[in-house]
């Protein structure tokens, strides 16, 4: 039902792959960095509009004093100043309305790379599963399953061409899937990471716990960053460090609960999304946005008596 919008990301993440040399993580962090990039204005645009609606919370909280009983009085009066004010009253929802599509447009593509990325038919796909599906159906051991996660197959069908049961299409998948590697730091990311008390397998150290150590690592350090810059920039806005410091355990949870690709996009996203917001949160902070308006404002009103005196002249 999403292909219009999955294909697209799929695409684009499929050249990212073909200009590194086949590398899914490479693509997966150029096309994070690109975005993120692209959504520097309006971030800038949020940012300024944030600084706005807190330079206007003193007249808001006067009307509120003053019309508080009269709600439909007390609206009217709220959106009168935004527009006096030049404030944005949902400046701050558009990034979000545009990166949420986006990041969950690219948690379904790599949780499906053979369709989105390698192009794989659909048809081959399904036969894929079909023919999995029905050796799973034989066994009663889950680890003996190929299939693990019925809703993304393709995952554990990458991981597991080279079962008997799959000998009719792994021939062609395998060849397709040539062009590409899915490794970051020797971790294979269509693998996904088992949370339990004993890391250390037959082959020694589980390195797909790195994943979500990563992801958990990228939010928790963007966390504390962002929380200190704007302690020095905006002293006086409401603390939300509880929030933000919850987020990383989040993300250490969503790590474990998806395959590795998913959560190295995650820890990507963090990352780049993060120290951009952090510059954004230094060069647009609500002191020098607001000194600006204030020098703009002044020298208005320098032009406004220059013209006044010379008009009575």
């Amino acid at each position: 039902m999403f292909d219009f919008l999955l294909k697209p990301l799929g695409w684009i993440l499929q050249q990212f792959a073909e200009l590194f040399g086949g590398s899914f993580a490479w693509s997966v962090f150029m096309f994070t960095l690109v975005v993120n990039l692209l959504m520097i204005p309006l971030s800038i645009k949020t940012q300024k509009s944030s600084v706005g609606q807190m330079r206007i919370r003193p007249k808001m909280e006067a009307l509120k004093k003053k019309y508080g009983d009269d709600k439909q009085r007390y609206s009217a009066e709220m959106q009168k100043l935004y527009q006096e004010e030049n404030v944005s009253m949902s400046g701050g929802c558009l990034p979000m309305l545009i990166r949420l599509p986006i990041m969950l447009g690219v948690y379904q593509v790599v949780l499906s790379p053979l369709k989105y990325i390698v192009g794989v038919s659909g048809e081959l796909i399904t036969k894929a599963t079909e023919l999995a599906t029905k050796f799973d159906a034989t066994v009663t051991d889950k680890a003996a399953k190929i299939i693990q996660n019925t809703a993304y197959p393709e995952v554990d069908i990458i991981k597991n061409l080279g079962h008997s049961s799959l000998a009719e299409v792994s021939g062609e998948i395998s060849q397709q899937l040539e062009k590409f590697d899915f490794h970051f730091l020797g971790i294979d990311l269509t693998a996904s990471p088992d949370f339990n008390i004993n890391i250390f397998g037959p082959e020694g150290f589980n390195r797909t716990w790195i994943i979500p150590i990563l992801a958990f690592a990228a939010a928790m350090l963007t966390s504390i960053v962002s929380m200190q810059i704007q302690k020095r920039t905006n002293p006086d806005a409401p603390r939300m460090g509880g929030m933000m410091l919850t987020m990383p355990f989040i993300s250490l949870i969503i790590g474990f609960s998806v395959s590795c690709a998913a959560g190295f996009y995650w820890a990507c996203s963090s990352l780049i999304a993060g120290a951009i917001q952090s510059i954004i949160q230094i060069y647009y902070g609500p002191n020098k946005i607001i000194a600006a308006e204030q020098s703009k404002e002044l020298v208005k009103r320098n032009k406004e008596e220059k013209a006044i005196k010379a008009n009575k002249g």
